[in-house]
């Protein structure tokens, strides 16, 4: 059997990549500060700024009860806009395949680094496992991409008036949840196509088999001819005893 361990460097790497990149896609879906928002209406929000995130809206003051106050922003409120609806979704789809992602290229890595003699199923885990990974980026990146658009475009959002944000603000920015999550969508990205890439193990697990059974075969094989010719042997020799009553 063929040690795997020194061909996996790389893909032990990726799965390391992945850890991280799934704990930055956690961070990125529960921070606030997506889109920052510059107003120039300052009574309420003291601070000029506020940051609008996918599950909240928060600022500064001095004249509400709370210094900091953060708003709720729910999947069904009907103002929220199709990137931010889109974003609460596709993230948390994001954290679970990313999840499921590295779970499988764990046991993956398992059987390439210590399994010698059960090898079933490696395959189709480094092919999971690398799916997952991608498909774990291509979820975050697209509602990162659609918010990030919308600050590019400086677009509004009808804000009701108990949130006391306005509906278009004088500028607004790229926060720092967007820079943290394009940067985990990159190395999980990166982490799916080092598995993809790993081909070693399953060339090596299809070249396996045939080899073993002709080794069976072949000693089967000089087994039953050395038996044949012991058989032969046994049938064919003289019996000494015999001639020796025979010449007396």
């Amino acid at each position: 059997m063929i040690y795997l361990s020194h061909t996996a460097h790389c893909q032990f790497l990726g799965l390391i990549f992945g850890v991280l990149a799934w704990i930055f896609i956690l961070t990125t879906t529960g921070l606030n500060d997506w889109r920052m928002w510059t107003v120039d209406d300052r009574s309420v929000i003291t601070s000029g700024v506020a940051w609008v995130g996918i599950w909240k809206a928060c600022f500064f003051t001095h004249t509400l009860p709370e210094f900091e106050t953060c708003q709720s922003i729910s999947i069904s409120d009907s103002f929220i806009p199709a990137e931010i609806l889109a974003a609460q979704v596709l993230m948390v789809l994001a954290v679970i395949s990313g999840f499921a992602g590295n779970i499988c290229a764990a046991l993956a890595m398992r059987k390439a680094y210590f399994s010698l003699e059960d090898r079933r199923n490696m395959k189709q885990l480094f092919l999971l496992a690398g799916t997952l990974y991608l498909l774990t980026g291509g979820l975050c990146l697209v509602p990162l991409v659609l918010n990030m658009i919308s600050v590019f475009n400086n677009s509004t959002i009808d804000f009701p008036p108990e949130l006391y944000l306005p509906a278009a603000p004088v500028e607004q920015r790229v926060g720092t949840a967007i820079g943290v999550g394009i940067l985990g969508s990159i190395m999980m990205l990166l982490s799916g196509l080092l598995f993809l890439c790993y081909r070693y193990a399953w060339q090596t697990l299809s070249s396996e088999a045939p080899t073993n059974n002709r080794g069976t075969h072949g000693t089967r094989t000089e087994t039953t001819h050395r038996s044949e010719g012991q058989k032969g042997d046994k049938q064919g020799r003289d019996n000494p005893a015999f001639h020796r009553e025979e010449m007396s």
